[in-house]
């Protein structure tokens, strides 16, 4: 890392980019359905997460094997592309389909450059600095989305849910897209370097033993679909049920900004942890740790305490989410690894879609405060599954 870190602080920062194009909806897209286009099943409003989340998932996919045939940087640029125009429709849909259209391109966008620039980080940092290098990663992606939720909640606040929030993603993208043309350089030649010292066999089939086959690749895999899955809960019921319960915008956005900023600074801390302790205990505390916070939420009334628990949930996601990409390299040989992440990514952030059609199915049925608990079950059943089937990488 010591040697290129120029190029992975770019990268870095070119990440911050990505996870601010998600923020500037983390905060108003539910109070944009309902006040703006009165769409008021909770199944409805999700439809911008199930959307995106399914195109994230197949983005993500791909990416995995395009990284390898087209190259690191054209696919960094080619996402951003596809992110250019999704803050002027929030701007200015004429209705909610193309909100949803926004979410489609915006899943896009961060399926081929959060990939991307995991996978160029991967490459640079080695095998005994890749926990780290997944922290800085996932740290600047997600206090990224901290700072753009709490931001756009601000300025709805005072200036309306439209169009003032979207203005900063558009020059963020606009930025993103200049810095990934002229100054990142690709990095395949680094994972080369690394194939030919390689202690990792190769996969039969990167595809099925990622998804079910290889016991420690599968546990991470069903984690990581199962931790998206209470995070697009989190995007899309949190503000729902704090606006039921009273709170404003103000202090909504701030419970929503408080989670994803726990999220991505303790990463810093989480992910130079997976680099000296068994990755194994990590991702079973954290997971457990969002169960916690799950099935205490709806319980609470006063806004201090949704706070304290937005920040006990980021940091359980916190111990995971490093860990989870830095479990998946280690696992896999270098020539294996693009591809096996593209499709830890996939199930991954397939969680999106699923979470928001379960919470949003259980919320208008029966209540939000049964479907946030039915997805801390899940979240407990991933805490099970990493016991059952993971072991320690062999760097530990």
């Amino acid at each position: 890392m010591r040697a290129n870190a120029r190029q992975f602080a770019l990268l870095v920062l070119i990440n911050g980019f990505v996870g601010a194009m998600v923020g500037m909806e983390r905060t108003i897209l539910p109070q944009l359905a309902e006040e703006e286009f009165g769409v008021a099943s909770r199944t409805a409003i999700f439809s911008f997460i199930i959307a995106f989340g399914i195109v994230k998932a197949l983005a993500n996919y791909f990416a995995g094997s395009w990284a390898d045939r087209l190259g690191r940087k054209r696919l960094l640029i080619v996402g951003w592309l596809f992110g250019l125009p999704v803050p002027l429709l929030l701007m200015w849909a004429p209705s909610w389909g193309w909100v949803v259209l926004a979410n489609v391109l915006l899943g896009v966008n961060q399926g081929l450059a959060w990939s991307t620039t995991v996978v160029m980080k991967i490459d640079l940092a080695g095998e005994k600095r890749r926990g780290l290098a997944m922290g800085f990663n996932e740290f600047a992606g997600y206090l990224a989305v901290a700072l753009m939720a709490f931001v756009t909640g601000w300025i709805a606040a005072e200036w309306g849910v439209r169009p003032w929030p979207f203005v900063p993603g558009l020059g963020l993208a606009l930025l993103g897209l200049a810095l990934s043309w002229w100054l990142i350089e690709d990095t395949r030649a680094h994972a080369a370097l690394e194939a030919a010292h390689a202690r990792q066999p190769r996969l039969s089939h990167v595809f099925f033993d990622t998804t079910l086959r290889h016991p420690a690749l599968s546990a991470v895999t069903f984690t990581g679909l199962v931790n998206n899955l209470n995070d697009a809960l989190a995007w899309g019921l949190f503000p729902l049920l704090l606006a039921q319960k009273g709170l404003s915008l103000s202090w909504i956005g701030l419970v929503a900004g408080v989670y994803p900023a726990v999220w991505g600074i303790g990463q810093l801390y989480t992910g130079h942890l997976a680099d000296r302790f068994c990755k194994k205990d990590l991702l079973t505390i954290g997971m457990l740790v969002q169960t916690l916070a799950l099935v205490l939420f709806p319980l609470v009334g006063q806004h201090w305490m949704f706070v304290g628990l937005a920040a006990l949930l980021g940091w359980g996601t916190a111990m995971v989410y490093p860990v989870m990409l830095a479990s998946v390299a280690d696992f896999t040989h270098p020539f294996d690894r693009a591809a096996s992440i593209g499709v830890f990514r996939l199930w991954r952030d397939l969680g999106y879609a699923i979470g928001a059609l379960l919470a949003g199915v259980l919320a208008d049925w029966w209540s939000l405060d049964l479907a946030i608990w039915v997805v801390a079950a899940l979240t407990a059943l991933a805490a099970v599954v990493i016991l059952w089937r993971m072991w320690c990488p062999p760097s530990v």
